[in-house]
């Protein structure tokens, strides 16, 4: 109770009367020299309205107009100073009939349409009539449509714009049509329906009768009538001027305008029925209720300021929406895609910016055409099937490529894209036109840029690759194998980029291990890939392929190889015959030193044992001669004591040449040889040699000890003409299962130079350790010393 007398005080301070719109004051305008003799050329405007309450209407009495609209057209006339001619039509069918013929120059309450763009001017809305729900008053809260079923049918005026938002937007509606918003009402007083969707216009017209008292606004279905001003096409003057004529009304003036033709009327609470019981009722609770009345008000406002909010944020939103949709209109005239509304008869209907400039056409110059007037081959017969497939392509849209004619005759490479569409109850065929003048040149570049590549890999002898890796841990793939490939191992390139098939599949089994390892190594670490090996060609013959790949990381972080495969057979042939014959010539040489060897051991056993022999017989010889003669003479002793010098002489030169042949500490192994060779060493140059010798070494081979002891030998003679050493360190060791022999000097060093044959000594010291299957690795530098290491297998 309290409620409903609260909310008819709000709306009897709410109806008051206010000032009437016709006695403001005109608007002030501001205008140009062009515009006022524009207006002095045209002091008489027609203007076309049509008679519809609360918009325009006719007393028949007086004969005058009256209406939202009449009031309107008053003001901006006043404001531009010019007469106007009014021109009525019964409805807006007959209006649209006269615009054809051109009877009048302007039309208040128009809604901007794609038709009516073609052949009016538009202003600004001045207007916003929202379309409201209506329901019963007793009972009646807000409506969600999209909560309400089959069961809660909703009355609307057929056919009508708001009709087909219904049926688009609600799809759940249980819609009924009707012919006029009188019926609606009736309609939903009868019961028949449980909603009404009107306009505020219509229903305020209709509030003031008794009969429909009772009803209440339940809700907004936000789809409002923008009301504009339309002119004449021909005449943007008369636009510009309708504009700055609608800019100096002041917002106050529009308001007023709005509440005195538009808004909704509501029956005086004195003519509501039980009124009076009602109040008294009213008034005896709120005495006995007014400290829960203050409390109640207080949470009202709460509420209302709550409310007030969230209409202020749907207000902001709402205004977020039109500007969302004034940027939308604006991104597509400015869009670098042309794009053109096709009717059915192939006449373009609307065409942006974009495409009147690829075109070549002035603004609106497009319009009206037919396609083929852009694109010969687009016949009458051909649009039609293209229309027929995108009707029924379920919101696919068909591309293809043309070249279409502008309007200076040139050309336009193009990409075309058609999507049906239907927009208040029409079909249109929307068409997409790109520019690909750029891509089709940059193509054309691509396609000779590949023909080169092609020329040059085909006259490559050998077969051109490129694998590519798009990201890290993907498969990596031949993107491209040159036609090189048939000739060189029987396969065409289309045959080896198959998945299963690739190099690895010529490869030879037994250097599949090697073509892997090199190849998994090359690929998890993005390097350059190198492999030689034996591949199988088509028919089986075994041939020698040197593969090279250089890896580069693109921009997009995907990494390729290119290379190239060679045919090394011929060379590989030549080297392996020439590794062989080195082989044997080191077996050879190794038998030549063997045999050596052997020949030195053997002279030096005849020497020590036959000479030696003799020099014992001599020596006993001149023994006894001095026993017997020496007492004769006297001289016969010094010359008995010179031959015994002699003889004492040849025996230690017969020693020295058999140990130079071959020492015999060699047969105490090869850990004493090289301590009694380190001896001689520190005998001969007074530098001392310091020695390092394992205690247990396991038995050595003969040539292997006479082998290692040569290269001692050499490697100390070196030190001793080049090397100006203060110490040599000698060290004997087992690594593993060789046995490593080091020397290291504090000599001078020398530094090896590049091209420069090496000595003699050192190529013997290498080719004996190659003879005994070891390595020697030779370390100096300038001031720093010498180190030898010779590793030898005991095997």
């Amino acid at each position: 109770m309290i409620r409903y007398f609260l909310g008819a005080c709000l709306l009897l301070i709410a109806l008051q009367p206010g000032a009437a719109f016709s006695e403001a004051p005109p608007p002030t305008v501001a205008l140009s020299a062009e515009q006022r003799d524009w207006l002095a050329a045209h002091r008489q405007l027609r203007v076309g309205v049509v008679l519809q309450a609360p918009y325009a209407q006719m007393d028949r009495r007086v004969q005058k107009l009256s209406g939202a609209h009449i009031d309107l057209m008053k003001a901006l006339a006043s404001a531009l100073n010019v007469e106007l001619l009014w021109q009525t039509y019964p409805d807006q069918a007959a209006l649209e009939a006269a615009a054809q013929a051109r009877l009048f120059d302007l039309a208040p309450g128009q809604m901007q349409t794609p038709a009516g763009l073609r052949q009016w001017l538009f202003s600004d809305p001045y207007m916003r009539v929202p379309q409201l729900v209506v329901g019963a008053r007793v009972g009646g809260a807000a409506v969600d449509f999209e909560q309400l079923g089959s069961s809660d049918p909703v009355a609307v005026r057929t056919p009508s714009a708001v009709a087909d938002y219904l049926r688009t937007s609600y799809s759940n509606l249980n819609l009924h049509g009707v012919d006029s918003e009188r019926q609606a009402l009736q309609n939903l007083l009868a019961q028949q329906v449980k909603y009404v969707v009107i306009d505020e216009a219509q229903l305020s017209r209709l509030s003031g009768e008794a009969e429909f008292g009772e009803l209440a606004v339940v809700g907004d279905i936000g789809f409002p009538q923008l009301l504009r001003v339309a002119s004449r096409r021909d005449w943007p003057e008369l636009s510009g001027l309708i504009d700055k004529a609608l800019a100096g009304l002041s917002p106050k003036q529009l308001d007023e305008l709005h509440n005195r033709w538009v808004q909704i009327k509501y029956p005086r609470l004195s003519e509501s029925p039980g009124f009076w019981q009602n109040l008294t009722s009213l008034f005896a609770v709120l005495l006995l209720a007014a400290v829960a009345c203050l409390f109640w008000l207080r949470r009202q406002v709460r509420n209302l300021e709550r409310a007030l909010l969230q209409a202020r944020h749907a207000l902001e939103l709402r205004e977020a929406a039109e500007e969302a949709l004034r940027l939308t209109q604006f991104s597509i005239d400015q869009s670098t895609v042309g794009i053109l509304w096709v009717n059915w008869d192939s006449h373009v209907r609307y065409a942006n910016r974009a495409a009147e400039q690829m075109l070549g056409y002035p603004a609106g110059g497009v319009v009206e055409r037919p396609l083929a007037a852009f694109d010969p081959n687009l016949h009458m017969d051909r649009w039609l099937a293209l229309w027929k497939r995108a009707r029924g392509s379920d919101g696919e849209p068909l591309s293809f490529e043309s070249t279409l004619l502008r309007f200076d005759a040139s050309t336009l490479p193009a990409d075309v894209s058609l999507s049906f569409l239907r927009f208040r109850q029409a079909e249109y065929l929307v068409v997409y036109i790109t520019d690909v003048t750029e891509r089709r040149r940059a193509l054309a570049a691509l396609q000779e840029s590949q023909a080169r590549l092609q020329g040059i890999a085909a006259n490559v002898p050998g077969m051109v690759f490129r694998l590519e890796r798009p990201h890290a841990g993907a498969e990596v793939d031949f993107a491209f194998i040159s036609d090189g490939s048939e000739g060189m191992v029987g396969y065409p390139a289309a045959v080896l980029q198959a998945p299963d098939r690739g190099l690895r599949s010529l490869v030879y089994s037994e250097d599949k291990a090697s073509y892997h390892g090199s190849q998994d190594l090359a690929f998890a670490n993005d390097r350059d890939w190198h492999w030689q090996g034996r591949i199988l060609t088509k028919s089986g013959e075994q041939r020698w392929a040197d593969i090279k790949a250089m890896a580069r990381r693109l921009d997009d972080n995907s990494v390729v190889w290119d290379g190239i495969a060679w045919d090394i057979t011929d060379n590989k042939r030549i080297e392996l015959e020439l590794a062989d014959s080195r082989a044997q010539l080191r077996e050879l040489s190794a038998h030549l030193e063997s045999v050596r060897e052997e020949e030195k051991a053997r002279i030096a056993r005849e020497v020590h044992d036959e000479l030696g022999q003799v020099l014992t017989v001599l020596k006993l010889e001149t023994s006894m001669c001095e026993l017997a003669y020496a007492e004769l003479d006297p001289g016969l002793q010094d010359r008995l004591n010179s031959m015994k010098r002699l003889i004492a002489n040849l025996f230690q030169l017969v020693r020295d040449v058999a140990t130079a042949l071959r020492p015999p500490i060699l047969d105490a192994g090869i850990a004493s040889a090289i301590e009694w060779q380190a001896q001689r060493f520190e005998a001969r140059t007074q530098i001392p040699c310091i020695v390092q010798v394992p205690d247990n070494l396991p038995a050595l081979a003969d040539a292997k000890a006479i082998g290692l002891f040569r290269i001692l030998q050499e490697a100390l003679t070196n030190v001793m003409r080049h090397a100006q050493a203060h110490t040599v360190a000698l060290r004997l060791a087992l690594d593993g299962d060789d046995l490593c022999l080091t020397v290291v000097d504090d000599g001078i060093g020398f530094i090896a130079q590049p091209g420069r044959t090496a000595s003699f000594g050192l190529v013997g010291m290498r080719e004996r350790v190659l003879m005994l299957g070891g390595t020697l690795r030779l370390e100096s530098q300038v001031g720093e010393g010498t180190t030898l290491t010779v590793h030898i297998p005991l095997a």
